[in-house]
């Protein structure tokens, strides 16, 4: 770590005790929480700039998909789903954001409590369920933006209501009121938290629901569409993702979502265990490789790595499988933003 990151790192370690307390502890809370004051600091200027001198790096800019990322760290989805603090991000030293998972519909998602922290493992379970205040708003709201000086993803997902026979129609309707604003699409197949979505994986769903957003896509404006795969599948079903993502001529996939696995917990988050929803965190670090390995031994697609990236080590090794970019959730979470500034330094 340089200076600037240790400052950074001593920091959050100062205010993270603090974030942790509010709400009463409740982890959903103190998240909308720091998204608010996030969004707060976004109208301030000399804050900003303020933050860009702590948190710049001299890293390569970098070319995936047709997009020029400053440098190659991420803020995976499921941070800022509405786009809240859009103009924050980028100031804390994020090459790039992916906004959602949003839907064609507002939902609320799935009942509270809903998001919880395993804080011996460094780990995160949960089962938000799409929660989001809908496509429409999203564009709306990106429209309002105008350009943040990072690239945007959006990930787009089923809306809960809508059958999974008529999930395609769902998916085009967000991928056409937001093609005008985001940089590229993540379609989010992935998410254990919708019942049924994860079917879409399957290789005949899969393949029908891409040719159909592909095809829409380059009727629009030929923004790139990437396809994030959960960290569970089998090997058989990795290859059947890769065979189907380039058969339809996707631009890349993101490796991987949340696990339903349990692997790797600290005993002191053993009642934890049980709670229904995703796993994201150090237990995912090795798994999250090895699929990333798998996507870019096997295929020509792009791949953005994402899961327990807790270090840039981590980072560091997801390159070395294989990615071209990495993404961090329960990382920010845990670590703060100096982990981000080292992360960009590192995989310059």
């Amino acid at each position: 770590m340089n200076a600037r990151t240790v400052t950074l790192d001593w920091g959050y370690r100062a205010v993270r005790p603090a974030l942790f307390r509010l709400g009463d502890g409740d982890a959903e809370a103190a998240h909308h929480a720091t998204l608010e004051r996030l969004a707060r600091l976004s109208d301030r200027r000399i804050s900003l700039k303020l933050l860009s001198r702590l948190t710049a790096t001299h890293a390569s800019p970098v070319e995936v998909a047709g997009i020029t990322f400053p440098n190659r760290v991420g803020l995976a989805a499921g941070v800022d789903k509405n786009g809240i603090a859009l103009r924050a991000w980028s100031h804390l030293g994020f090459g790039h954001v992916e906004l959602g998972t949003v839907t064609a519909q507002a939902q609320p998602g799935n009942p509270q409590p809903r998001l919880f922290r395993l804080r011996s493992s460094d780990a995160i379970i949960n089962r938000m369920g799409f929660n989001n205040d809908g496509a429409v708003a999203l564009a709306t709201r990106l429209r309002d933006n105008g350009p943040v000086g990072i690239p945007v993803g959006v990930s787009i997902g089923k809306t809960k209501t809508t059958p999974v026979e008529k999930a395609t129609r769902d998916y085009l309707t967000s991928l056409r009121a937001l093609d005008a604003y985001a940089d590229y699409f993540a379609v989010n197949v992935s998410s254990p938290n919708t019942p049924g979505l994860r079917s879409l994986q399957d290789k005949e769903p899969l393949a029908e629901l891409l040719a159909e957003i592909v095809t829409a896509a380059g009727e629009l404006s030929r923004t790139p569409i990437f396809v994030k795969i959960a960290p569970d599948l089998s090997d058989e079903a990795i290859d059947d993702v890769i065979e189907v993502a380039q058969r339809a001529d996707a631009s890349g996939i993101i490796a991987t979502n949340t696990t339903l696995a349990r692997d790797g917990l600290a005993p002191r988050d053993l009642p934890l265990a049980d709670e229904v929803g995703g796993l994201s965190g150090a237990p995912l670090t090795r798994r999250a490789r090895y699929v990333v390995a798998r996507v870019a031994e096997r295929s020509r697609l792009p791949v953005i790595g994402v899961g327990g990236v807790m270090t840039s080590a981590d980072g560091q090794a997801l390159l070395d499988a294989g990615a071209s970019l990495v993404q961090v959730y329960s990382g920010l979470i845990y670590r703060g933003p100096g982990l981000v500034a080292d992360l960009a330094r590192v995989l310059g």
